[in-house]
Parts: structure tokens; C-alpha cells; sequence
């Protein structure tokens, strides 16, 4: 919650959108503490019925979330059909999507399921201390962009994010918006860095 509280009040100090994502427990109570667009980092492909564990879509839309991320490269699904449906029924139940390509054919496969947002994210990168995308293979975020602009499917850039220098790039490049997770989650002030990343905006 305390995370959540520093991105509403980097939200309204900079008059950037910010969405908080979070594991599924955590949605309802930020969203009603914060009243931030708040989305769920998965969501799987099944509706009420026998599927203990599992998270439904109707689930998190009862709970407050406005999307979910499917697909990301820690939490994979086991087929293409899997996704499709997962995707199709969080669309039916009010949730925007972004879904994850680890690589281009991927994510041609991915835009025609006509998600809401899509990232193209070299595993790799991801979680990294040091490297970004947009440094090591910016050419990674120029084939994307040229997907995102054909299909109208707004493109996320992640993958490594760690400085206003990755910002710059990848706007340049084509992106439309931002995933960052361990650069955020591991500072020692997450509200400075916010604030530094923003910086690459301007």
C-alpha cells in the first residue's frame, strides 16, 4: 500500500498517468484507498466453476481492477489458445489487456488477438540491474513500433527500464508507454525515481 500511495502522489504532483499493478489480494484495497487505475498482473483463462487457484477475470473486475497483463515472461501461458481465451473473456468482463511477445513472430500472433496494449520484451533484459532494451537492441523497439503502427495497437516498452536516457530512446523509437517494475521496487526512494524516469518525457 505504501508503494501504491507514493504513485497517486507522483500521479497528481507530475499530471502523469500511473497504474499500479498488483497481485490480485492487494487490488480491491488500493484502488479504494487510492482510487488509481489499478490492473492485475495475470489473469487466467477460465470462468466460475471448478478451477481452484486459478484467477478469473470476473474476479478481478468485481475487485476494482481496469486491466490485466497476460502473458509476461514470469508467468507465461501453455498455449496460444489459452491466451486467446484468456484475453477474449477479461475484454468480455470490462479489462483492458496487455499482453507480452519474448519475440516478434510472437508478437504478430499477439496483436491479432487485438489487445488493448502489447510489449515486446527480450527475456533477457528483464529484471535487469543494468541493461535496457532500449540500449543494448533499440532495433528490438523499432520493429515493434512498426507493428504498433500498422495495427494501431498502442506499444509498452520494458524490459530493463532504469533512467530518463531509456525513456528518451524508446519514445523516440515509437513507444506509447512504460513497464517498469525492479527499478521502482528496489530503489531506495521509489518516489525520486519515479520522478527521475518521468524526466525522460520532457
Amino acid at each position: 500500500m505504501g508503494l501504491a500511495k507514493i504513485i497517486k502522489q507522483v500521479s497528481e504532483e507530475t499530471e502523469f498517468k500511473l497504474i499500479p499493478v498488483v497481485q490480485a489480494v492487494d487490488i480491491k484495497s488500493i484502488v479504494q484507498e487510492t482510487k488509481l487505475e489499478v490492473w492485475a498482473q495475470h489473469s487466467d483463462p477460465v470462468e466460475f466453476g471448478p478451477h481452484t487457484g486459478k484467477i478469473l477475470p470476473q474476479g478481478l473486475n468485481e475487485a476494482g481492477a481496469l486491466g490485466t497483463f497476460l502473458n509476461h515472461s514470469e508467468n507465461k501461458f501453455d498455449s496460444f489458445h489459452d491466451l486467446k481465451k484468456a484475453n477474449a473473456l477479461c475484454q468480455k468482463n470490462g479489462l483492458k489487456t496487455l499482453i507480452f511477445a519474448s519475440d516478434l513472430n510472437e508478437a504478430k500472433s499477439i496483436i491479432s488477438l487485438r489487445p488493448d496494449y502489447f510489449a515486446y520484451e527480450p527475456p533477457e533484459l528483464i529484471g535487469s540491474k543494468d541493461l535496457s532494451v532500449a540500449t543494448q537492441n533499440p532495433d528490438i523497439i523499432k520493429q515493434a513500433a512498426i507493428l504498433s503502427q500498422k495495427t494501431k495497437t498502442p506499444l509498452i516498452v520494458g524490459a530493463g527500464i532504469h533512467n530518463k536516457l531509456d525513456i528518451q530512446v524508446s519514445l523516440k523509437l515509437g513507444a506509447d508507454g512504460f513497464a517498469v517494475s525492479s527499478d521502482i521496487l528496489k530503489a531506495t526512494s521509489p518516489k525520486k525515481e519515479l520522478l527521475e524516469l518521468l524526466e525522460g518525457y520532457k
